[in-house]
């Protein structure tokens, strides 16, 4: 929700605080020719250390409320808790609505589209996604997500990831311990309205292949901006996390159930 992510990747708006700014200058020249050791790890970006406390902005109320009224709409229901708790309740009714995982994906996507004046995705992805084989266009997109999405994931920062055509570019966005993951607890909810909306949002309506791969463990999640998820993602096979609300209840209902996978993948 990164699309919901968006998203999310989520949802990308263009409203940031000048020191933000300050520290992610867009430079062109992120791009390395040679291929780097791989894309940041937790310890390569200091998960280990002291995890900085992220500090709301003056905008991170905003951002929620649209977000909310948006998903709010898709739903047809609202949650009575304020705040980021009825966030999280309406995102599990999202989950609870859709008849098949896929109808679930395709309502996250409009969400995210309506998150959106008209015309300015289709004109960025015809104008600015060719603009240099597409690196310029990931850039931008992973500058942007981490300017304005901590409000949802949680403190993140841009890194370098590896592209296809085996150069390295800072089109990565690391996100330390993603909050719409723990306070969902829900790998189905994690998958099915963040990060396969997500990346069908950004490749199908702005130009930018993206994968995304979430940490079930730490909760930390790697963007990569610039590199298409595989055919058969392996993520589908996750088991339920423990504190899985939907997976404790199918554990009270029947004991004897393979609860291998979440409930909701």
């Amino acid at each position: 929700m990164k699309a919901l992510g968006i998203v999310c990747g989520a949802p990308v708006a263009v409203m940031c605080s000048s020191s933000s700014v300050r520290n992610h200058r867009f430079r062109v020249s992120f791009c390395s020719s040679s291929p780097s050791s791989g894309s940041k790890t937790g310890e390569q970006v200091g998960i280990a250390a002291p995890k900085p406390e992220y500090k709301p902005g003056m905008f991170d109320d905003l951002f929620l409320n649209l977000f909310r009224n948006k998903l709010v709409q898709e739903v047809g229901w609202d949650s009575k808790k304020p705040g980021y708790n009825g966030l999280i309740e309406v995102a599990n009714r999202l989950m609870v609505k859709g008849t098949t995982n896929t109808d679930t994906v395709k309502a996250a996507v409009r969400i995210l589209r309506s998150l959106f004046p008209p015309y300015l995705l289709e004109l960025y992805k015809m104008l600015i996604a060719p603009i240099g084989g597409g690196k310029i266009a990931a850039m931008m997109v992973a500058r942007v997500t981490a300017l304005t999405c901590q409000w949802l994931m949680g403190p993140c920062k841009v890194n370098s990831v590896d592209l296809p055509d085996g150069t390295s570019c800072n089109t990565g966005v690391y996100v330390e311990r993603c909050k719409y993951l723990e306070e969902s607890k829900c790998v189905g909810i994690c998958t099915n309205t963040c990060k396969f909306p997500t990346q069908t949002f950004f490749k199908d309506h702005m130009g930018v292949p993206l994968l995304m791969e979430p940490n079930f463990s730490d909760y930390s999640c790697q963007f990569k901006f610039g590199v298409l998820p595989p055919p058969d993602d392996t993520i589908l096979k996750e088991p339920c996390l423990e504190a899985c609300p939907n997976a404790s209840q199918r554990r009270m209902v029947a004991r004897n159930i393979d609860l291998t996978a979440c409930p909701n993948t």
